[in-house]
């Protein structure tokens, strides 16, 4: 397998293997010549998972978490690279409240996949009691664990009040303070570069003191967090699922401005995207009716549960395309707006999401991509990875042997 980096400079952009987009810093000359003429479907990707445990309609929460722990053994056997949950509170939709707690039941329940959250929602919560959560889960998992971190509330507004300790004084912004004591409560030799020396919070000992430390990723949805995780010199996760406005800017702004540091050398970007399988296009499509109503509801600040294909069809059909003032498209689009790139979700038969996404990865010289994956039907969810799976060539062989962390 080759092995293919990002160039870190301003040259790093191959848009069709064809030749150079503009002139190349002279270093780099070789290493974009290497792959030149080579076709997309050489490259090497990686397809990991995000799993929000949504809850389908006529089932309960309960339920819904038993169709994660299922699903995270079905991919991994499936060969998919990471399984992470993501962080969302009082919702009927969805029921990945605690990530964490999930997190430690899929670890134990599969043999070879990275488990991780997508993502702890930091200002929530000390970075001591983060650190000591996820050493826990990297002592039990050794080299398995993934911590994703964001900075949204993962909810509305009263939620993010409720979670919060202090209720008398403004919520300060101080997410970099935060990022700075996590970093260094999990790697403890790094203190005085991370805190200054002589910091006091040096003498807490973050137990248990196993060796190595869980992977910090930064998730984001906008240009600050490219930009943190560029001069932090982390690996970076955008959730173009969610947001897909900025998706080519911010990977392509990381990409040229990352300030290597002792957690990675050279960049390592990845994004979230919307993906459901099937045999036919036609099939594709009805199951995806169910994912078009959930982003219109959500739209509309309804959080019910995942709807059947012909539920959702027939309230699409009934409802009228009424435009959010809060959101610059109308509230029954299913894609993002038209000057966006991309949608936010790949459908259709495997071949046709396979090629989608390498062409994706192509134009943001990315060697990863989360896939998620919302339908009512469990099964069809689970096909739907296992589709796309084949479709991929997914080895399956030790995660821990393929990525360097």
């Amino acid at each position: 397998m080759q092995d293919w980096t990002p160039c870190p400079r301003e040259c790093f952009r191959i848009l069709d293997f064809a030749g150079i987009s503009r002139s190349p810093h002279p270093k780099c000359v070789p290493h974009h010549l290497r792959f030149m003429g080579t076709p997309a479907s050489q490259f090497p990707l990686r397809l990991s998972v995000l799993d929000q445990s949504p809850v389908p309609a006529g089932f309960t929460p309960s339920q819904a978490l038993a169709n994660s722990l299922d699903l995270a053994r079905h991919v991994d056997a499936l060969g998919y690279t990471r399984l992470w949950y993501s962080e969302h509170h009082a919702m009927d939709l969805l029921a990945s409240t605690a990530p964490e707690i999930l997190v430690a039941r899929a670890a134990a329940e599969t043999t070879r996949i990275r488990g991780g959250t997508g993502g702890i929602m930091l200002p929530h919560y000390s970075a001591l009691k983060i650190a000591e959560v996820f050493r826990t889960l990297h002592a039990m998992f050794p080299n398995r664990i993934d911590l994703g971190i964001g900075r949204a509330p993962g909810g509305g507004q009263l939620e993010a009040f409720a979670l919060r300790r202090d209720r008398k004084s403004p919520v300060p912004d101080d997410f970099p303070q935060q990022l700075a004591e996590l970093r260094a409560f999990l790697h403890p030799e790094r203190f005085p570069d991370l805190l200054g020396p002589n910091h006091p919070f040096a003498r807490i000992r973050v137990a248990p003191d196993a060796p190595g430390a869980p992977d910090i990723w930064l998730l984001g949805s906008s240009m600050w967090s490219a930009v943190t995780a560029a001069q932090q010199g982390l690996p970076y996760a955008f959730a173009h699922f969610f947001s897909p406005i900025q998706t080519r800017r911010a990977i392509e702004y990381y990409q040229a401005n990352f300030q290597p540091s002792p957690d990675r050398s050279a960049p390592e970007a990845t994004l979230a995207i919307g993906v459901i399988c099937a045999d036919t296009d036609a099939e594709a499509e009805r199951l995806a009716a169910s994912v078009r109503l959930l982003q219109r509801r959500i739209r509309m600040d309804d959080r019910r549960p995942v709807a059947t294909p012909e539920d959702a069809l027939r309230e699409l059909q009934a409802l009228p395309t009424a435009p959010n003032p809060l959101i610059p498209f109308t509230a029954g689009s299913l894609d993002a707006p038209e000057e966006n790139e991309w949608p936010t979700y790949f459908t259709g038969t495997p071949d046709k999401v396979a090629a989608q996404l390498r062409g994706l990865a192509t134009e943001l010289h990315v060697k990863e991509i989360i896939i998620n994956t919302i339908t009512h039907s469990h099964e069809a969810r689970k096909r739907s990875y296992s589709l796309l799976a084949a479709a991929m060539h997914l080895p399956t062989e030790e995660p821990s042997a393929a990525i360097a962390v």
